[in-house]
């Protein structure tokens, strides 16, 4: 039995019936059919968010502010303010603290909801980042579902019929997805599709007079998000393979097969569901290096979303609007990951009982 560490208590399975806050003994006593670790599990999963969210955050805040540079440099460099005005400009800033005590100032701020003003526009973080959220999830989310969708079944396809044609296809996908960079796959893209055959657009997110029109957004959605989907789809297509391919050597599913189970059933319903915890490791351990490749993908194609406004606050030293990204980042890993581990609990159920 597993006790909850705060409580010493446990919910348990008796005879079919849930009971909650039960001591440990009196659950032994009971003769417990399992222990639901349900509780425990998404405290213990929180709980150690919290300091890999702070060890996070106060790394980039110290690597930013020691960087060469700083939000005043171009100004500096300018001429056009005196020494003492930009001495009194810095203290005004903040800039004048140990990095240390800015963090935590910039940490409590966080806390209260405030991410701070930009050094470069004077507007709010929060607003520029909600004005770029919605481009960039739905770049990458079209990626990561575009991804999914093709990437997942062909590989279900090639676990089931090795050394076919379309095990074949499915490995040249992957090669491809996984030897060419983003960056080169972009201007390969521009070049050929937009600039010589004139198919798509080149950059944008919509064209000029078009705001609001789907077909239009679609059109210049296309290129970004084959992008991003194209190096992910090679991960999934490998994983689901080789995941669905161990588990069909399996006895249950050659006991399956001698009990004239159809092959559609045999993979869909017993190997591909006793498959799915790799393959959805997979697809969650994606989505950072997705996010990371989107603020390529964003620069190239000049998509409007969070990671062009990154690659402009970083040039540009705009230490608030670098952190609310790494804030928004950061948060989208962690939820991702937690959200991983509830879904671990769904699938196996040896993590629910012991």
């Amino acid at each position: 039995a597993i006790a909850d560490a705060v409580k010493g208590q446990m919910t348990i399975l008796v005879d079919g019936g849930i009971r909650t806050g039960v001591d440990v003994c009196k659950a032994l006593a009971l003769g417990a059919d399992g222990v639901l670790l349900a509780r425990p599990y998404v405290t213990a999963v929180y709980g150690g968010a919290i300091p890999v969210f702070l060890g996070i955050t106060f790394v980039i805040y110290t690597l930013i502010n020691l960087a060469p540079g700083g939000p005043l440099s171009v100004l500096a460099a300018s001429g056009e303010m005196s020494l003492s005005d930009l001495e009194a400009l810095k203290i005004s800033m903040g800039l004048d603290k140990p990095i240390v005590i800015r963090y935590f100032i910039w940490l409590g701020d966080l806390l209260h909801g405030d991410f701070g003003i930009s050094y470069r526009t004077s507007q709010e973080v929060s607003l520029m980042i909600s004005q770029r959220i919605m481009p960039s999830l739905m770049l990458t989310g079209t990626g990561i579902l575009a991804a999914m969708l093709v990437g997942v079944p062909l590989g279900i396809i090639s676990a089931y019929k090795p050394n076919s044609v379309w095990d074949h296809i499915s490995t040249f996908i992957s090669f491809i997805g996984a030897s060419v960079p983003n960056f080169f796959l972009s201007l390969l893209l521009i070049y050929v599709l937009a600039v010589k055959l004139k198919w798509f657009p080149t950059s944008g997110m919509q064209s000029s007079g078009m705001s609001g029109n789907l077909l239009d957004l679609l059109h210049h959605l296309a290129l970004p998000a084959f992008v991003c989907g194209i190096q992910p789809i090679g991960n999934y297509i490998k994983q689901t393979r080789s995941s669905v391919l161990e588990v069909l050597n399996e006895e249950y599913i050659k006991t399956a097969r001698s009990k004239g189970l159809t092959n559609v059933v045999i993979v869909l319903k017993h190997a591909f569901r006793n498959a799915l915890i790799p393959i959805v490791t997979t697809i969650s351990l994606s989505i950072p290096f997705l996010i990371g490749g989107a603020v390529v993908t964003e620069q190239i194609f000049a998509w409007p979303g969070i990671g062009s406004l990154m690659i402009t606050a970083i040039t540009s030293r705009d230490y608030p609007v670098i952190m609310g990204v790494a804030v928004l980042i950061c948060g989208v890993v962690l939820v991702a990951n937690l959200i991983l581990d509830l879904i671990y609990a769904a699938l196996d159920p040896r993590i629910k009982f012991k």
